[in-house]
């Protein structure tokens, strides 16, 4: 048998690009999208965070055969930002049905930059533009370039080609040689806590993996298959993830020097399948339903998929087969944003067994109805979830460990007049007897790390305590899957010890809390990393500081018993709020009743304390200050072991 080579097959591929992509006729929707059936190009539905600047939805994105396959596509400063990397201000944006044009209006304020990003429709895709007012600043020169992001899962490990004559497949790991660069001295991207992270940092980058005028993603996968054409410079083609693990990989044009009208101009073109529609999703409850409950899915349908009008039950079989039990009517389809919803209604299927849902020929996975549906969804949030999250404590889960006894150093009080890249900020009054810079004793026990970084933020504690305290006084919840030993610093998962789960998780909660009042006198907003290379540590939490507490008395690689001369013990934000005095309040009245017949004298501890502040604070209130944690900020960067900030307190007796 004949078996062609895989640069003959590349050529037959090569050969056949664009063949569905020339009939592409881009329209703006009512939406402001540019709209094609099987590919849309959005520019800025949404805004970049104003503290991270690092999701992965907005400037121009792109989405081909119902994948979001690109996003990000804007003029940066870097080859592979990150977080934090310096981000244009939307000014405005346009979308021009006449012309079949969105607009967006961008300026980088620091440089006096003003452009214009534009992407039009043409025959067969889009033609993205750049448009300078003025030429670039010669600081600019050689840094500032389009850039526009592809996703890694969907690439990884398919073909490209460049100008039809470079051919390789897109890496699983990165690998590419990296080029050092000092940052510029008037970069404003560089602040005075940013000092440690950027001499250790500099400007790291990946260099390309491959460049020209013409490069095709996808070769061999039709569905994701795009060409991009520059009619101005080289286009590179880097990995992000040489940077950061969350970096994507990322094709840049660079603005050529005293180039203002058409500085950057491309040309994309999809493959896209010739009346494609995307298949029907049909949502239900993963957890399942109990026999009397409603029991509703949503189908979420491309606007032009025909379809029947009825959905089916399918009941799993003890011999693996499937019967039919039940079909019934959709509901009339409901418009939502990209696409159409219709309800499916089968709450008369009410036998307990395992189902799955069946419309148009596509099957749900299997999901139980049953009486005690609910009876094992609750635990993994308590003793697993939870249980990774608890800081000063070493947490194992039979051969594993998932973290060593982390933060023993904390903390150093905060310097004044501080703001933090995550969002926290010290005010010109510390409230604390602590100068600068000082260890504060006592703040290593307890609570637990922020969502997604290891913070240890206040407000987050203070939800996640009364959350517990609601759950174990409502449902007398005496789960225990956990042992927990605080003197030790040790945890051990699926390990009962007698103590429920709720009261244990609530005492590690509050040992924190009190130790924020005993250490300071009163709470303070939070514990968190001074410098960004602590703060985008993702291993191990037991490795992020030494452990050791930081002596100035010492050099940078000197030991002395429980002391060192690193300086990466966390920072202690200690400004004074009403809202912290009465949310550690609610907190320690809730815990008070959670430990009573556990621990009853830090029942009474927490009772005394929680009376006092209540008090004090109804007697001497808290002036208003600045705000010195993060109310401002967006709900995503509100993490936390409980993200929501929402005080319930329970009664004090």
């Amino acid at each position: 048998m004949f078996i062609p080579s895989r640069a003959v097959l590349l050529t037959a591929l090569l050969s056949g690009l664009c063949l569905y992509g020339a009939d592409v006729a881009m329209k703006v929707t009512d939406s402001g999208y540019l709209d094609a059936q099987g590919f849309s190009v959005i520019l800025y539905h949404s805004t970049y965070h104003p503290v991270f600047v690092d999701q992965k939805n907005t400037a121009m994105e792109m989405i081909l055969h119902g994948q979001r396959i690109a996003t990000n596509g804007d003029v940066r400063l870097m080859p592979t930002p990150e977080q934090w990397d310096l981000v244009a201000q939307l000014k405005g944006k346009q979308a021009d049905k006449e012309n079949q044009r969105l607009t967006a209006n961008l300026s980088f304020p620091d440089f006096q930059v003003n452009y214009r990003l534009e992407v039009s429709a043409e025959p067969g895709g889009v033609r993205v533009s750049i448009h300078l007012d003025k030429a670039l600043p010669e600081k600019l020169a050689g840094r500032a370039g389009f850039n526009l992001e592809f996703l890694p899962s969907l690439y990884m490990g398919k073909t490209y080609s460049v100008d039809g004559r470079v051919f390789g497949v897109f890496p699983r790991s990165p690998q590419d040689p990296m080029l050092k660069v000092p940052p510029p001295a008037d970069d404003p991207k560089k602040l005075p806590y940013q000092e440690e992270w950027d001499q250790a940092k500099g400007y790291t980058q990946p260099l390309p993996f491959a460049s020209g005028k013409r490069v095709t993603l996808a070769v061999d996968d039709p569905l994701s298959r795009i060409t991009i054409t520059s009619e101005t410079g080289p286009i590179s083609l880097y990995d992000g993830r040489n940077r950061a693990q969350n970096g994507w990989f990322v094709l840049r044009t660079l603005i050529p020097a005293g180039k203002t009208d058409g500085a950057v101009v491309w040309h994309i073109r999809p493959d896209v399948i010739p009346n494609w529609t995307r298949p029907p999703v049909v949502a239900h409850s993963q957890a399942g339903y109990p026999p009397n409950f409603p029991k509703v899915a949503v189908i979420e349908l491309d606007p032009k998929f025909k379809g029947p009008e009825t959905a089916k039950v399918l009941r799993l079989g003890d011999d693996g087969s499937y019967q039919q039990v039940f079909e019934g009517p959709i509901s009339a389809r409901t418009p939502w944003l990209r696409y159409a919803d219709a309800k499916f209604d089968f709450s008369s299927v009410k036998d307990p067994g395992l189902y799955a849902i069946e419309y148009a020929g596509r099957r749900t996975e299997l999901f139980p109805i049953a009486k005690d549906v609910y009876s094992k969804t609750w635990q993994s949030s308590l003793d697993g979830f939870l249980a990774v999250e608890m800081d000063h404590v070493s947490v194992r889960e039979g051969y594993r460990l998932w973290h060593g006894v982390s933060h023993l150093d904390d903390a150093r009080q905060a310097p004044p007049n501080t703001r933090h890249f995550d969002g926290y900020s010290m005010t010109p009054n510390t409230d604390s007897p602590y100068p600068a810079g000082q260890h504060i004793p006592g703040l290593n026990v307890g609570g637990w790390f922020d969502a997604g970084d290891y913070d240890n933020r206040s407000q987050s504690q203070y939800a996640t305590i009364q959350d517990l305290a609601l759950a174990y006084s409502e449902f007398n919840l005496k789960w225990d899957a956990l042992a927990v030993d605080e003197t030790a610093r040790t945890v051990e998962m699926h390990r009962p010890d007698g103590i429920p789960d709720a009261v244990q998780q609530v005492k590690h909660g509050i040992l924190q809390v009190l130790a924020q009042i005993q250490a300071i006198g009163h709470p303070i907003p939070g514990i968190i990393e001074p410098v960004l290379r602590q703060y985008t540590h993702l291993g191990d939490a037991a490795s992020k500081t030494d452990g050791r507490l930081y002596s100035e008395k010492l050099g940078a690689n000197e030991v002395d018993g429980n002391f060192s001369g690193i300086p990466d013990d966390r920072w202690a934000f200690t400004t004074k709020s009403a809202g912290l005095q009465y949310g550690a309040a609610a907190s320690l009245a809730a815990a008070a009743r959670v430990l009573k017949g556990w621990d009853d004298p830090l029942a009474k501890e927490c009772l005394n304390a929680a009376v006092k502040l209540w008090e004090e604070e109804h007697a001497h209130p808290t002036a208003s200050q600045a705000q010195s944690f993060i109310h401002s900020v967006p709900a995503q960067s509100q993490g936390g072991a409980c993200a929501r900030i929402f005080y319930k307190p329970l009664p004090l007796h």
